[in-house]
């Protein structure tokens, strides 16, 4: 879900990836929420994420059997997201399938017709008891060579950052670039991996794509390392609202239909990102109007689309880890 493809910050930092989400903007209430939820790492949660994993690795092996080009990108994300549904877990966010230029952030509305082409971006996440396992991969749709190239230097670049996990970040960070740029394409910079934690799917530590110099180690912890290439400027910018919101604080709302929605989000998705495809789902078309008021007021946080600065294609591939006294590719 979410930069750090940033479900919980903006794409305009320097450095990193969605985790380059700026959480100052969230209130102390929903800070102080996360900060609890992500303070306990027990056996059991142990073994939720590995039980969110296995889920992963099934519904990843489904999505490929089932995506063809052609196909809407709508009967897509939901089939994705109900059989995360039907194995026992829940979607940690909705189903990010974005083409081509665009890097992240592209789920499809309730209505939308859209078909799938292009490089195609299939990033979900799971959630068991709230211990996420945040996994992607790119399909080329077109069987291009450029396009399979851009899908091998993310591949390799994220298996061999696993293979350096215990190195520094920064190290992490230098074989990430070192195997995109080998291949004769760019990492982007202002999109990186994360930390996860339950509940919070961009939990602290960034774990950018290239070498930033930071020389801490990564601890016990769960997180998730997501390379992507392009023969682009290496850079996304913040695009159109993606209709992807984060519950960014606690207010009363006087409309009666926008109060009933921020009550059902509160309880559904706690810290979690949702979509409008989701609520209107629940709540009917007049919904969106509600979402909007809601936005409005600071209420919800409405994620930009990321898109590539010179709009070239754009490949991901992600899995997430856990490091105890080894580290466990769980996805």
């Amino acid at each position: 879900m979410l930069t750090e493809k940033n479900y919980g910050g903006s794409s305009n930092i320097p450095k990193g990836k969605l985790v380059v989400n700026s959480q100052a903007k969230e209130s102390h209430i929903i800070q102080k929420k996360e900060k609890d939820i992500c303070s306990s790492f027990s056996k059991a949660d142990i073994e939720n994420y590995r039980r969110a994993g296995k889920i992963s690795k099934e519904v990843s092996i489904y999505a490929r059997l089932i995506i063809k080009k052609g196909i809407k990108l709508l009967d897509i994300a939901e089939k994705i997201e109900n059989k995360i549904i039907e194995l026992g877990g829940r979607p940690a966010f909705p189903c990010n399938l974005s083409i081509n230029e665009i890097a992240a952030h592209y789920t499809p509305n309730f209505d939308d017709d859209t078909k799938a082409h292009g490089l195609l971006k299939v990033d979900f996440g799971v959630h068991v008891a709230g211990c996420i396992v945040d996994t992607a991969f790119s399909i080329d749709l077109e069987n291009t060579e450029e396009n399979k190239k851009l899908i091998q230097a993310s591949e390799h670049a994220l298996n061999s950052a696993i293979e350096n996990a215990k190195k520094t970040i920064s190290e992490i960070g230098r074989v990430i670039h070192s195997k995109i740029t080998t291949l004769g394409f760019s990492p982007i910079r202002n999109l990186s991996g994360h930390e996860l934690g339950k509940f919070i799917i961009h939990a602290g530590v960034t774990i950018p794509n290239y070498d930033n110099g930071n020389e801490k180690i990564l601890e016990q912890g769960v997180y998730a390392i997501e390379p992507f290439a392009t023969k682009g400027a290496g850079l996304v910018y913040d695009s159109k609202p993606s209709g992807i919101y984060r519950l960014e604080k606690k207010s009363g709302v006087r409309d009666p239909l926008a109060r009933k929605i921020l009550e059902f989000i509160e309880k559904e998705y706690i810290t979690l990102p949702f979509c409008s495809r989701w609520i209107i789902k629940q709540f009917g078309a007049r919904a969106k109007l509600s979402l909007s008021i809601l936005e409005q007021q600071g209420i919800l946080h409405n994620y930009p689309q990321l898109v590539e600065k010179n709009r070239e294609n754009v490949s991901q591939a992600e899995h997430t880890i856990i490091i105890t006294d080894k580290i466990e590719i769980l996805s």
